[in-house]
């Protein structure tokens, strides 16, 4: 029984070890909101932390980037998000002075601070978190699909670093959570064909149910065939890495028409190492994209209402607050048979 004031958080002190604390309720500042977390989704990069692999990561932390909940308080200065709103938050906070601050491009701070990573996240009760970051969320959506417009603001930003989609032919190398979404906003975009390639005939299935076009099993079936078989000679016009794999991405070069953009949205475990010769004979252009703009949370929030990205399906998985660590370990044991996995806390 917790006492007045006090609240529940996963905290990963170590690689391989979530430890449940008690600690108070956070105290809002002014321009804050308080935030009644109720679903919090497991992201690959949440994995990789999970398992001591996050390159850039030290410990503990407290993870969920990916989570909404209702408003339940609202600190001085605060008007434009009342209580009993239903929210996500988009997780990154800015110094606002750097370079890229300064031009308009704040997701790529020199001084980023990503909520779930360097500061407290959502596996916790309760959270306080800037208003500037606040994106409501229209009635329709449940609590389980709004933690996850961040992952599907993802795809979007992913997909806008490929300039205009609408008729163009789209490979997705992955066909995880993000592979997934970044297939579905292709053709939400106006993608006149997409293919998504995974190991597992489970994901491929599922995104065969969210209306992809091609889902290619490249245990079983050759992908440079299929490429030239659905696409014809001309190949994709764009290729998205999801994987963050040295194997995917390599696949990705090899298989890249002469002058392709490939955009690399996968996070890696590891440093890669790559053929970067038929990355200069090709002229090939590999695109990192790391996170989203405002812009694309709210894109994603109006693609999700407007019917045109499937959230529900990608959701294979619930577990508790308490049972954070399990939801680590069920990931690893299942692989290629989950999507995304979430923990719910009421």
């Amino acid at each position: 029984m917790k006492a007045e004031g006090r609240m529940l958080r996963a905290v990963i002190v170590k690689p391989g070890e979530v430890r449940i604390e008690e600690v108070a309720k956070p105290t809002l500042k002014e321009g804050e909101v308080l935030i009644e977390i109720r679903n919090v989704g497991i992201c690959g990069s949440d994995i990789h932390v999970f398992h001591g692999e996050h390159i850039y990561k030290t410990y503990p932390v407290i993870p969920g980037h990916e989570f909404s909940g209702e408003v339940v308080e609202t600190g001085e200065g605060v008007d434009k998000i009342k209580t009993g709103e239903k929210v996500t938050v988009r997780p990154q906070i800015s110094c606002g002075h750097c370079y890229c601050c300064r031009h308009g491009n704040y997701h790529i701070c020199d001084n980023l601070k990503v909520i779930g990573f360097h500061i407290p996240g959502g596996s916790s009760e309760y959270l306080a978190a800037p208003v500037e970051n606040v994106i409501p969320l229209p009635e329709k959506l449940s609590f389980e699909e709004g933690a996850m417009v961040e992952p599907a603001a993802v795809a979007v930003h992913a997909l806008k670093k490929c300039g205009e989609i609408k008729g163009r032919k789209v490979l997705v190398l992955g066909a995880g959570p993000i592979g997934n979404l970044v297939a579905q906003t292709a053709k939400a975009l106006g993608a006149v064909s997409t293919m998504i390639t995974d190991k597992s005939e489970f994901r491929l299935q599922l995104a065969s149910d969210c209306a992809v076009d091609y889902c290619v099993d490249v245990v079983n079936r050759d992908l440079e065939k299929e490429l030239l078989d659905k696409f014809g000679s001309d190949k994709a016009d764009v290729i998205l890495e999801c994987v963050g794999i040295e194997e995917t991405v390599e696949q990705a070069i090899e298989l890249a028409r002469k002058g392709t953009d490939i955009i690399i949205v996968g996070v890696p475990g590891k440093k890669l190492s790559l053929e970067m010769g038929l990355v200069q004979e090709n002229e090939l252009r590999l695109i990192g994209t790391l996170m989203y703009k405002e812009e694309d949370f709210y894109d994603a929030v109006r693609l999700v209402s407007e019917d045109k990205i499937e959230l529900k399906k990608l959701i294979t998985d619930k577990f508790p607050l308490t049972e954070y660590a399990e939801a680590f370990r069920y990931i690893d044991e299942k692989e290629g048979e989950v999507v995304k996995v979430e923990i719910y806390l009421k």
